[in-house]
């Protein structure tokens, strides 16, 4: 397989085989050469969709159809507005034309035969020319798919490809045709659309592929397909008739090669019984599994239809535009049990009834009416974990939406602290690399330490996978102080970062390794290695390859360790006492600089945590180290203008990715890059959908690191990760773009979600897993923490509050509790720091560097804010309040730019006009 480096623009051939062998670029198979292979064996299959023949095409109102005569499955379908873009991947029909491999228009069923055994039949196993069928009025091509399905199926399929109300709709007529019932224990359609990048420049990615995400919803679910760039219509996959979205099925018997470039294709099912019993046997699903039974000689028709949504952003416009049930959480569907949430819902028919499972899961409770005729209720999270409330219709259709449960977010952090503090506290002593003391990577299904993995950097304390559990141990004190978990970190900064992950001396001082854990038995003594793990994988570093410091990535989460102590020790008192603040921020900023020194080929792309070294800038400039802060943001500067340069500056180690983007955003917004910054922030709008669904609302995609970060095992492969850290990290720049766009609600909606998703996979007792798995047949966190810290780092940084005015749905809060009174509203914050709050309609944003906030309260006739903030602790005496928004002058001295304010034993009560 080629994968294409054409969009990055320095990239010399000298690089290639250094990218190929450092890095983790080969998911499905090991090699280039096996990718090769791999095609190669799918392209030398017989050609069986029929391609050399005819092709059939029509106009719609919307699209240009293409089909494929002989097979009658859809070979493009182009938005009339842009003709020469295909939702599908018909360029790539001359590899692809062989049996096994799906097409939009295939269909699967699985129907239990006499014996009581499921059987399957799907049109791609043994393709063949359909029988047409003689077409009139709205009916655009119909076929008889027998031909294509084997001949001892019970039923007869035929599809039809028709305009309804000018609308294309794709429908299955399925007759039994025995003369006893039928049960069809799952019922399949195939949604392929052009997501394969294999062998495209990223300009090419963005103008001609598409990610999709499935709301896996019954009848109010649909699929959202939208190209890279996030720019043009979007397509929407509805149900039309008996297509209730029930189960989002991975395809895995499709043999076009799943790889970093290529997630795979799903199905929509709207029947998932038989699988249910079988391969997801036990596995709690986002909905109950349902079969259909056809009487003797019955027919009925299974449907969708696609329509076009003018943007991404106008997508719940389109749904309500189509009378499709839409809903909407606030703050969304990860609910704290302390958080009074609300939904409205806007659909034709009133509600005849709500069911929540598990029984008291959720206290739901209606409330009013919204002037636009949403239904508008209450609701409150009682029992951790996962929840389904099933709205019925009193026209008989169902809607469920998936909310997760979690605690309090402050007792959330709290037990997430004591447990890598603790459980994940690594300190056995005559460690041979070095890795005591630290918080070190942590296997949750066997409840121990992963002290050996194959994958050396996994326990070697860097890469996102090693150093993710350090990195979160250390940004939770910057959301919630604790001061002997801090004692701890101190112990790790001096045993075990500086001299240890980092380099203290020498020409690559603050250069940053790949890992201290490495592969070499003839150096060490024998028994050091355990033999039950498989050391004979590129994984396996030795010494020296675990040594370089080439690796760009490793340095935002050092960087970001001494970017957090020092903000402990400049704005507390007493929290950190093993070095004074300035040894920290400097620290902070030659790590930023030594990135950029000592690893400059990955500099040049957006960093998962860059946004560290903006915050490392503003505090040097805060602090008047004006030489270092010239310095860092003149080399910050030459890379914000290669960016600039290039159309879509979004490459990593991947050809594609998605975690430079909040990087690429906060330095192109710093520099005023507007352009940039809305390239980037409709890339990360393209793969990151706000829908009714705990685990994709704000989920921005990610699909390898299961095999780079995730357990080594049965579940180490390609697959879409729920919540892993691209949801809070890109949560950062559509956060702050909602800021300055604050009638923007859609982004308040995705990037919200993308923060709480951020910790809805921590476990009752504090353990942070890699993410959560999305297939049917796991449904479950993975199983070690691998490089969850990159994640939490996002939720650190960006956990805030906003107070909100919706024309229609009214005062709406995220991050707190809203009530009012007359003209003033009330917010009391919830979030775990309390420390940032966003008042909406005065473009007001507050933040603290130390103290909190406990309450805000906005007089919307007036303009008056009252601000409450909590009373003092031990170690911290003094609150420092910025204020971003608002000229108005408050009677605190300042110090570095925040009003410095003395805190009592009580409440302090603040007025801002």
């Amino acid at each position: 397989m080629y994968i294409s480096l054409k969009n990055q623009t320095s990239t010399k051939m000298k690089h290639i085989k250094y990218w190929m062998v450092s890095t983790f670029c080969f998911v499905a198979l090991s090699t280039v050469e096996a990718q090769q292979t791999y095609w190669s064996k799918v392209e030398k299959r017989e050609s069986t969709l029929g391609i050399a023949d005819v092709y059939q095409k029509f106009n719609t109102p919307d699209f240009q159809l293409k089909l494929v005569k002989a097979s009658q499955t859809i070979a493009a379908l182009h938005p009339n507005s842009e003709p020469y873009f295909d939702f599908t991947p018909g360029e790539r029909l001359e590899i692809r034309d062989k049996d096994s491999l799906y097409h939009l228009g295939d269909i699967n069923l699985r129907i239990k035969d006499p014996n009581g055994i499921w059987k399957n039949y799907s049109t791609a196993t043994s393709r063949a020319a359909v029988k047409p069928l003689e077409v009139s009025g709205n009916i655009l091509a119909a076929a008889n798919l027998a031909n294509t399905l084997p001949n001892d199926i019970p039923v007869s399929v035929k599809r039809y490809y028709e305009l309804d109300n000018d609308q294309l709709v794709m429908r299955f007529e399925i007759t039994n045709k025995q003369n006893t019932s039928v049960e069809i224990g799952a019922l399949g359609l195939p949604m392929v659309f052009n997501n394969i990048l294999e062998g495209k420049s990223l300009v090419e990615t963005h103008a001609q592929n598409v990610f999709f995400d499935p709301y896996i919803g019954k009848d109010a679910g649909y699929l959202e397909v939208k190209r890279l760039s996030g720019g043009g219509p979007a397509l929407l996959v509805l149900p039309k008739e008996n297509m209730a979205f029930e189960a989002y099925r991975p395809l895995l018997d499709d043999p076009t090669p799943k790889s970093i470039v290529f997630e795979g294709f799903h199905e929509w099912m709207a029947h998932s019984k038989a699988y249910a019993e079988k391969e997801w046997k036990g596995v709690e699903q986002w909905n109950k599994p349902t079969s259909l039974t056809l009487e003797p000689k019955e027919t009925k028709s299974f449907s969708l239809k696609f329509v076009l949504s003018e943007g991404i952003k106008n997508i719940q416009e389109t749904l309500v535009k189509e009378e499709h049930p839409v809903a909407v959480g606030v703050p969304g569907y990860v609910l704290p049990q302390d958080v009074n949430a609300q939904l409205f819902i806007h659909y034709k028919s009133d509600i005849a009834a709500l069911e929540v499972e598990p029984k008291g899961a959720l206290d739901v409770k209606e409330e009013d009416t919204t002037p636009s005729g949403k239904k508008k209720y209450s609701v409150q999270g009682k029992k951790w974990g996962r929840a389904r409330l099933t709205v019925t219709y009193e026209d008989g259709v169902e809607q469920t939406i998936n909310y997760k449960i979690i605690k309090p977010e402050t007792e959330v952090i709290k037990d997430f602290g004591h447990f890598l503090t603790t459980e994940q506290w690594f300190d056995g002593p005559n460690d041979p690399f070095g890795r005591n003391p630290s918080a070190i990577s942590y296997d949750y299904e066997k409840k121990e330490q992963v002290v050996q993995d194959g994958r050396v950097w996994i326990s070697g304390l860097s890469d996102e996978g090693g150093a993710g559990s350090w990195l979160a141990a250390v940004v939770k004190q910057l959301v919630q102080p604790d001061k002997e978990e801090i004692k701890k970190l101190q112990a790790f900064v001096d045993e075990t970062l500086w001299g240890g992950i980092q380099y203290n001396e020498g020409p690559q001082k603050y250069g940053v390794k790949k890992s201290i854990f490495y592969y070499e038995p003839d150096s060490l003594p024998k028994g050091t290695y355990s033999d039950k793990i498989n050391y004979n994988t590129w994984a396996a570093w030795d010494h020296k390859h675990a040594n370089d410091p080439g690796r760009s990535y490793n340095y935002p989460h050092v960087a970001a360790a001494y970017w957090v102590m020092y903000r402990l020790s400049r704005y507390h008192q007493g929290l950190v006492d093993n070095h004074p603040w300035d040894w920290y921020l400097e620290n902070a900023y030659h790590t930023s600089v030594a990135m950029v020194e000592q690893a400059p080929y990955y500099a040049q792309f957006g960093q998962m945590e860059g946004s560290v070294f903006l915050f490392v800038l503003e505090d040097l400039k805060n602090e008047g180290l004006t030489e270092m802060a010239t310095d860092l943001e003149e080399r910050m500067k030459q890379r914000a203008d290669h960016w600039r340069a290039l159309d879509y500056p979004f490459g990593s180690e991947m050809p594609w990715d998605s975690t430079g983007q909040e990087e690429v955003y906060v330095w192109s917004d710093y520099f005023g890059y507007d352009r940039k910054a809305m390239v980037t922030l409709r890339a990360i709008l393209a793969y990151m959908p706000t829908m009714p669904h705990w685990g994709y609302n704000g989920n921005a995609r990610r699909y390898w690191d299961f095999l780079y970060g995730g357990k080594a095992g049965e579940t180490s492969r390609v697959e879409r990760q729920i919540h892993h850290y691209g949801s809070s990290l890109n949560a950062i720049p559509v956060l702050s773009h909602f800021r300055k766009k604050p009638d923007n609600l859609y982004l308040l909606k995705v990037g919200y979600g993308g923060l709480l998703g951020g910790i809805s996979n921590i476990t009752q007792d504090g353990f942070g897993p890699a993410a959560f798995h999305s297939y049917p047949s796991a449904l479950k966190i993975d199983g070690i923490s691998g490089d969850y810290g990159s994640g939490f780092y996002g939720y650190a940084v960006n956990t805030s509050s906003y107070l909100v005015k919706d024309e229609d749905m009214g005062w709406l809060a995220f991050g707190g509790n809203l009530s009012q009174k007359g003209d003033v509203v009330e917010v009391e914050l919830t979030t775990a720091a309390k420390s940032k709050v966003f008042i909406a309609p005065k473009k007001l944003w507050l933040t603290l560097d130390a103290g909190s906030f406990k309450k805000v309260a906005y007089n919307d006739k007036t303009g008056e804010l009252n601000l409450t903030l909590g009373s003092k602790t031990a170690h911290t005496p003094y609150a420092y309040l910025r204020v971003d928004g608002s000229d108005a002058e408050l009677p605190f001295k300042k110090v570095r730019g925040a009003y410095q304010i003395e805190l009592g034993k009580n409440e302090t009560e603040i007025k801002l006009q």
